[in-house]
């Protein structure tokens, strides 16, 4: 993948947004691998032959195998009020999921999750993470879902669902025994609300998931 393959929904001065892919990295690692991010830079880089670096912004961020919605600040300003907005969840954030089993029609559920190294889970404590849900769809042993989250924690959805028997198709992690394609796992965040950070439009973004859903939808 190269920057010429993003695939940008929206761009100004201050914003950047893009689909991101599954099994890419949004941000560097122990691996080394290419990631979003740069390749971002890139993009910018080339499209208005900027010399030097590049800045972009990192306010929220994706699994390495969820695909969706993110956006990146191109500026410092812009990067600290997006920042703001997501901490004091001032943002909406809609994703699409494909659960194994029978997920109830709907749902909110509240759950205190705790991190350790680079997996989470469910612990005794006071409730840190929410989540809504309603189901769209029940197949063959797979339900789809629509979710909003109303907090951020780490592999947060992942984790809730899979910790009342419903794990996310390709969430090898957290139990799941279906298959998806290679490096990717059946979360997709469809849909980010956020606030201009500049011109204080509310601006709703949106893309869909990849062809390798249609097997399972």
């Amino acid at each position: 993948m190269n920057s010429k393959d993003l695939n940008v929904l929206f761009e100004d001065n201050h914003l950047l947004v893009l689909c991101k892919p599954a099994g890419i990295l949004v941000q560097g690692d122990q691996t080394g691998d290419v990631t979003l991010l740069t390749l971002a830079k890139d993009y910018i880089k080339e499209k208005y032959a900027k010399p030097g670096n590049v800045y972009l912004g990192l306010v929220h961020r994706l699994d390495r195998p969820a695909s969706g919605v993110i956006v990146f600040a191109r500026t410092t300003k812009a990067a600290g009020r997006l920042m703001k907005q997501f901490q004091q969840r001032q943002t909406r954030k809609i994703y699409l999921c494909l659960a194994e089993g029978e997920l109830p029609l709907n749902g909110s559920w509240k759950d205190c999750i705790e991190r350790r190294e680079a997996t989470s889970y469910i612990a005794n404590g006071e409730p840190n993470a929410s989540l809504s849900f309603k189901r769209l769809n029940f197949h063959d042993g797979i339900s789809l879902a629509e979710v909003e989250l109303h907090t951020g924690k780490h592999h947060q959805i992942r984790v809730q669902f899979a910790g009342r028997g419903f794990p996310i198709i390709g969430d090898f992690r957290y139990g799941s025994k279906r298959k998806f394609p290679e490096r990717a796992i059946a979360l997709h965040a469809r849909e980010l609300r956020i606030e201009h950070p500049t011109t204080k439009e509310m601006l709703t973004f949106s893309c869909e998931p990849d062809s390798a859903w249609r097997d399972f939808v």
